[in-house]
């Protein structure tokens, strides 16, 4: 199934009001989240309710008129949970509770934050699209499917977990190096 079927399924899944839609986004994307939050001065429980709230937004997205899904609903998602969680810091000092309204208060921030990483994964693809296919498929392996360097080892047959990181390293730097051949 692609990613377009995918988004068109979930998308329906959201406006018949079912929880299918929230499970397989929960399940597959919450990971990002975590990871990013946890990265950045939070906790699960930080994570867990950041999330929660990129959901709700979401869901009040696809219900407004004008919604188009450019690029994957994981976008959207790890966008305005990304998002989210940078405002909560700046606000740090402050509780704010995120409220059911928040998106349409602060749709143009969204908007813009849900643009910035759509360009931002667009880019990403092309230069991963350019690399070896080895490496799209470690790369995948690694920061798509949230593998650790353990299921890496064990999947490509690596001898070492040192060897599996060695090669995460080149691929990345194969991107690094097609980057910086495209800003040229």
């Amino acid at each position: 199934m692609n990613k377009r079927t995918t988004n068109a399924l979930a998308i329906e899944n959201f406006q018949k009001d079912s929880n299918v839609a929230f499970a397989v986004l929960y399940q597959k994307y919450f990971g990002y989240t975590r990871k990013f939050v946890l990265g950045n001065k939070g906790n699960l429980e930080d994570a867990e309710d950041v999330f929660q709230d990129a959901l709700i937004i979401l869901y009040e997205k696809l219900y407004d008129d004008d919604f188009k899904a450019y690029t994957c609903l994981a976008n959207y998602v790890t966008g305005i949970s990304k998002n989210l969680w940078l405002k909560k810091l700046r606000n740090r000092n402050f509780f704010v509770e995120i409220h059911e309204t928040y998106y349409f208060e602060n749709k143009e921030e969204i908007n813009q934050a849900i643009e910035n990483e759509r360009d931002y994964w667009d880019k990403l693809n092309d230069y991963i699209n350019k690399i070896s296919s080895h490496c799209q498929n470690l790369i995948h392996d690694i920061f798509m499917k949230n593998k650790s360097i353990g299921e890496i080892q064990e999947k490509y047959k690596y001898s070492s977990k040192h060897n599996a990181q060695n090669q995460k390293h080149k691929c990345v730097e194969q991107i690094r190096k097609i980057k910086k051949e495209d800003n040229f």
